[in-house]
């Protein structure tokens, strides 16, 4: 239950801290004097939208506060338990949930739950799950279709079958999405998957390696010049080794010779005749390896040929590509890569028709389930609501509720339903659409029985009715008080009201006023004596002027 707000520079109010108790609490004052403040205030707390014009003039922000005990509210535990937000600093069973929003005059908000700062939409999330919220313009809202199915689930009660129907709806709707998305693409890549297969085809063919075509262009140079490159080599041969006269072999080993013999006179030498040494043994594998070479030259025209034409090929490929010959086989792989993702889209766009029948089975499975739901719910709602209309002044009056179920019609995240409030205000009028036959009266009394008898069933802690009396009187006013207090004896129940027998059903009671102070408008708003609330009782009887007769009646009703 909400147990305390505190606001600071909020509209027309400088700072205002509100105890609430459970029952029933009415909320009176005068007109003008920001009754629904309190409520604008705590909605906000709850995520509604933000406004700068907020903020009390002259003020550089605004604040508001609402503190709740979530005790006995297993779901908000453990909401905040899986967002980590419980307040570890509670006394056992006095579990708090504190919701602070700030709002500066240039218009930034910031939200904060226990502390830990959060976005308004799981600020929203979390209200959802604290209040709701009735006001004097729901009857407006009974006349539309979306409203009136909303209100039928609301006491229907089945939230977990109605999440899983709209989930299911909404898978099954993404899998059309997605096959629609894929056909359209798989037409319009068309014309690029037989480009793409006849670009692969062609390279496949050609059937490029890494670094073949360096290779290649190594190979045609050495081709190429195969004739010089052999004479090069026996040029080379002779001079070194094989040549008949003055080889530097052999003139090294005379070199070798004529040095050894003088090694006996000077020991010197010796070093320089081992270098010599070395240098022959050199010169004879460069031979050997030049010999090898030599053999291994091909002076084969018809290679020379294929290796130009492999070249030439690579070249066009490349050209025709836009890229250098050596990038052919990563453009092989690129194209080869975009080719399969065209086919297996196509591959998914085939799997996708069985998925999507299997899910709108599932859907309408549960969508079913959610009619028959709704149907008996229908049934219990169109009888309470009649009877509460003959309670508040419409002793003639008929309500039902029909539930046409029809798939090929009325398929949406809300399943497969169409939902129609009739009532018949008057004896011997047929039951039409609420919207063609109840005058303004008759519609807020009808609006008013709904919201009651709907509120009873959110099994949320603490509601809230904003002035939702307006256009009743009298001995039906009366019943709507009864009504409330009924609500109270479970439910935290705050109603702004101008009805005295509607604020005299209260369990307690608060009056908001206003007054100038230093040139300022300054609202507040405190909880009633039992004194107090006989003479604010009175003045709602009797207006300005009390007099010892509506102090009387106020003490009647208070008693009553």
């Amino acid at each position: 239950m909400l147990t305390q707000l505190h606001i600071r520079q909020f509209a027309i109010v400088d700072e205002l801290s509100i105890d609430f108790q459970n029952g029933m609490t009415a909320i009176t004052g005068e007109t003008g004097a920001g009754k629904s403040i309190a409520l604008d205030a705590l909605s906000l707390c709850l995520g509604a939208r933000a406004e700068s014009s907020m903020v009390r003039p002259g003020s550089e922000r605004a604040e508001v506060t609402a503190s709740f005990n979530v005790h006995q509210l297993p779901a908000v535990l453990q909401w905040l338990s899986e967002h980590d937000m419980l307040d570890e600093h509670c006394e056992p069973n006095e579990d708090n949930c504190i919701i602070r929003r700030t709002l500066t005059a240039e218009g930034r908000s910031k939200g904060f739950i226990n502390g830990a700062p959060v976005p308004v939409t799981l600020m929203r999330e979390l209200g959802t799950m604290l209040i709701s919220l009735h006001g004097q313009h729901d009857h407006h809202l009974l006349m539309k279709a979306d409203y009136q199915i909303s209100l039928l689930d609301q006491f229907a009660h089945h939230p977990e079958l109605l999440q899983k129907t709209q989930q299911q709806h909404k898978q099954w709707r993404a899998l059309i999405r997605e096959q629609r998305e894929l056909a359209t693409l798989q037409e319009a890549q068309e014309s690029k998957r037989q480009l793409l297969q006849y670009q692969v085809t062609e390279l496949n063919e050609f059937n490029v390696s890494a670094d073949e075509f360096n290779q290649l262009e190594a190979d045609h140079k050495r081709l190429a010049n195969a004739s010089g490159l052999l004479d090069d080599a026996q040029f080379s041969l002779n001079s070194l080794y094989d040549g008949e006269h003055n080889n530097a072999y052999t003139l090294l080993q005379s070199v070798i010779e004529r040095l050894h013999e003088s090694i006996e006179i000077d020991a010197q030498l010796k070093p320089i005749v081992g270098m010599l040494q070395d240098a022959a043994v050199q010169i004879e594998e460069a031979a050997r390896e030049l010999r090898h070479y030599q053999d291994g030259i091909d002076l084969d025209p018809q290679l020379l040929a294929e290796t130009e034409a492999r070249m030439s090929q690579a070249m066009h490929l490349a050209k025709k590509h836009q890229v250098a010959p050596q990038e052919l086989p990563r453009l092989r792989d690129e194209l080869n890569a975009d080719l399969a993702g065209i086919t297996e889209s196509g591959d998914r766009l085939e799997k996708l028709a069985p998925e999507i029948t299997a899910a709108h089975n599932t859907f309408l499975a549960l969508a079913e389930k959610l009619s028959a739901s709704r149907a008996k719910a229908a049934n219990k709602l169109a009888s309470q609501v009649a009877s509460t209309m003959h309670k508040l002044n419409m002793p003639e009056g008929e309500f039902s509720v029909v539930v046409d179920n029809n798939p090929s019609e009325h398929t949406s995240a809300r399943g497969i339903d169409e939902v129609k409030f009739l009532v018949s205000a008057n004896a011997g009028q047929p039951l039409q659409p609420i919207n063609k036959v109840a005058s303004g009266g008759e519609l807020s009394r009808i609006s008013l029985a709904i919201q009651v008898l709907t509120a009873g069933q959110d099994n949320l802690p603490t509601m809230i009715f904003d002035e939702v009396d307006v256009g009743v009187s009298g001995p039906t006013a009366t019943t709507v008080g009864k009504l409330l207090r009924q609500l109270g004896a479970n439910n935290q129940v705050l109603c702004v009201t101008h009805l005295p027998q509607v604020a005299a059903r209260a369990h307690q009671q608060m009056f908001v006023s206003k007054h100038t102070e230093a040139g300022k408008t300054i609202t507040s708003m405190q909880a009633l004596s039992n004194q107090h609330r006989i003479e604010e009782l009175a003045r709602l009887l009797g207006g300005d002027t009390i007099t010892q007769h509506t102090l009387a009646n106020a003490k009647e009703l208070l008693a009553g």
